[in-house]
């Protein structure tokens, strides 16, 4: 079983090789010189939400970071959640990307752990101490919303996360200079799983719209350009 589940990958990278690498050989060509994104994306490490198939990016577009439930830490040089901040440092002062885009997405495992209640199964626990980041925003789910179905709360809490992580960006002095200069922006985006649809944070009415429509659906007209 192994065997055969291992050989999909193999299998993938051949047909990588052959219908990307050889196809798009200037590109590769170009980017072993350097790397050049304007854009550095935060997202979950879900496996259903690879951001650069998502967004259809072709290599060297996008900086990913991608971790559980796409969350930000708050600027802090004493703490011990560095992978992150040294990542976004990267982005912002090394790339000199132009945005930072925040995606969310529906039915995140943890933030459905956090907002059940997660109980280690162990004494070393990396999981609940990287959620306690977002922990001001259950406990404001949970007293605006505790009447609440356990999924309306959830649902609450993704789009809650996404926001806390755009303030928390701006805590970070390369981030927050830039921003008020006016050389970087910062967006934040939630994938809708089940419509197939995309949502953005609108600092103009605190709450998210539809950037992109549902299949079927008429497209919200230059959204994007009034967030």
């Amino acid at each position: 079983m192994e065997v055969r589940n291992i050989h999909q990958f193999i299998e993938g990278f051949q047909r990588f090789q052959s219908k990307y690498f050889s196809g798009e050989k200037p590109l590769y060509n170009k980017l072993s010189n350097g790397q050049n994104p304007t854009t550095l994306l935060i997202g979950c490490c879900d496996s259903r939400v690879d951001p650069a198939l998502l967004l259809d990016c072709d290599p060297g577009d996008i900086f990913v970071i991608r971790n559980v439930a796409n969350l930000v830490p708050p600027c802090n040089e004493s703490g011990n959640q560095q992978g992150v901040s040294a990542a976004i440092q990267f982005a912002v002062e090394a790339l000199n990307v132009k945005r930072i885009i925040v995606m969310g997405h529906e039915k995140c495992g943890g933030i459905r752990a956090l907002m059940q209640g997660y109980q280690p199964s162990r004494e070393i626990d990396f999981i609940g101490r990287w959620m306690r980041i977002v922990e001001p925003v259950k406990q404001q789910v949970l007293n605006q919303l505790g009447h609440c179905a356990t999924e309306v709360q959830n649902h609450a809490c993704e789009l809650g996360a996404i926001i806390l992580s755009l303030n928390n960006l701006r805590s970070f002095p390369w981030v927050a200079e830039r921003e008020l200069s006016g050389d970087i922006a910062l967006h934040g985006w939630y994938f809708d799983m089940t419509n197939g649809a995309l949502l953005a944070y609108s600092d103009r009415t605190d709450s998210f719209l539809p950037m992109v429509c549902p299949l079927g659906v008429p497209h919200a007209a230059e959204l994007a350009t009034t967030l």
